[in-house]
């Protein structure tokens, strides 16, 4: 019964030669959840040798470039795959125009039926359900429309009964200058992916584009308890991770800064 993380993307707006734009797929029981559709995600999944027909659910954190350029050739790809099945995709109002347009015109030859959710909340609210996860979603505080998620592994209905069983739990929050309703939200999860797109130096960058630094990530996870720390959407201004990590570490020693391809199992 697998809860596994892969890291597709790590770089911000700017994707450069060794890292991708916004991506990742968690993988709870063989059911495939993929959190933002950057550039180049199509060449993740068969790099690490993912199925596009398992996907169950897309989740959309906004709507810029960096996080849903890659979701054209993907939902494409699922169709000459001969996927059947309806796909949920969970996303903010404003994507529902992007997927019109592709429909409009790269729609033809879809026989699977897209649906779109719209994201509007202003606090934690479930928005998907099935089978071994339960997925909420929350507001993030960022330029536009922003959300993050949190998948919690729900109980196996048969499971034997004399065998322990810790459900296991996952939020991403990306992207996001800091706010004090956050740790709350993410409270006591196993891993917390957070934003680091500038290390400490550049606060001010950060603020005036409603992004997070090292520390602010790191207070975040500390604030809410989590289990591990991972950093990611890194300026393309900064190439070694390492100044990334070890700054975080300073206030939440379980911090790891993720690396495109990187595997987490939970």
């Amino acid at each position: 019964m697998n809860f596994t993380l892969k890291i597709m993307g790590t770089a911000s707006a700017m994707p450069i030669s060794d890292r991708n734009p916004s991506a990742q797929v968690l993988s709870v029981h063989g059911r495939l959840f993929l959190i933002d559709c950057g550039e180049g995600a199509q060449q993740q999944f068969r790099r690490l040798k993912l199925s596009f027909l398992k996907v169950e659910a897309i989740f959309l954190s906004h709507t810029h470039g960096d996080h849903v350029f890659g979701i054209f050739g993907l939902l494409s790809t699922m169709a000459m795959l001969g996927r059947v099945q309806e796909l949920h995709i969970y996303a903010p109002r404003a994507f529902s125009g992007i997927l019109g347009f592709f429909l409009s015109n790269f729609g033809d030859g879809i026989d699977y039926e897209i649906i779109h959710h719209p994201l509007e909340m202003k606090e934690p609210q479930v928005v998907h359900t099935s089978k071994y996860v339960q997925v909420s979603a929350f507001p993030l505080r960022h330029k536009i429309d922003c959300f993050g998620f949190r998948f919690d592994e729900l109980v196996p209905k048969r499971r034997p009964q004399n065998e322990p069983f810790r459900p296991r739990s996952y939020a991403y929050c990306s992207d996001t200058m800091p706010f004090p309703e956050l740790a709350e939200w993410v409270k006591g999860v196993d891993i917390l992916y957070h934003e680091s797109t500038y290390p400490a130096e550049m606060a001010d960058k950060a603020e005036a584009r409603f992004h997070s630094t090292t520390l602010q990530a790191a207070q975040c996870a500390l604030d809410a308890g989590v289990g591990k720390l991972l950093l990611g959407h890194y300026s393309s201004r900064v190439r070694d991770l390492s100044i990334f990590e070890r700054e975080a570490k300073t206030v939440f020693p379980e911090t790891v800064a993720a690396d495109d391809g990187d595997t987490f199992d939970f």
